[in-house]
């Protein structure tokens, strides 16, 4: 019969993580073994599993009661019960399968958000997704402006350099043919 685990006979856990922020071997933070890869993209928990079971033969009588809480006013019950508890599998599935393209200028930003408005339009992502994917692209296409600002800062900055040491030398050789005259 195996030797039950105890703290004094248990292997150590390194719960320190180490200097670039991951957690060391042995650790919870890092529960696979090496070549494990996890539960697959899209794959459901079996939390979520059981909740869907529940809500396939109540959905209708959720339904009619989160209609009376809303008429009641208890928006945030009907908001929590509907957006939260039960996530639509078809739109984790279509949010997976929704292909942006990588951001790497600004026309890829437009690019994505034409891909997003598409999505929403057909009904294949929600307002919610959409929203999430739009504040994604919105902040790369702030830290694209931003970049671009500053290179264009300091282009015209070489510019004006150049431009200046051009006027002292020209000042110097005007002053040094005066001088000669």
């Amino acid at each position: 019969m195996p030797k039950a685990t105890t703290p004094e006979n248990s292997p150590r856990i390194h719960r320190d993580k180490t200097r670039r922020g991951q957690f060391g071997p042995g650790n919870p933070g890092k529960p696979f073994q090496p070549g494990n890869q996890g539960r697959p993209r899209g794959a459901r928990d079996k939390a979520a599993t059981k909740l869907a079971r529940m809500f396939q033969g109540e959905a209708e009588r959720i339904g009619r009661r989160a209609i009376e809480l809303a008429e009641e006013g208890r928006v945030g019950c009907v908001k929590l019960v509907l957006d939260r508890a039960f996530i639509e599998p078809r739109a984790e599935r279509t949010l997976a399968a929704l292909k942006l393209p990588v951001l790497k200028t600004g026309a890829d930003a437009l690019a994505a958000m034409g891909l997003v408005t598409a999505a929403l339009a057909d009904g294949t992502i929600t307002t919610d997704m959409a929203r999430d994917l739009s504040v994604t692209v919105d902040a790369f296409r702030k830290m694209y402006e931003l970049a671009d600002l500053e290179s264009r800062i300091k282009a015209l900055e070489a510019t004006v350099h150049v431009r200046r040491a051009r006027a002292a030398l020209t000042a110097s050789n005007d002053a040094s043919d005066a001088v000669g005259n």
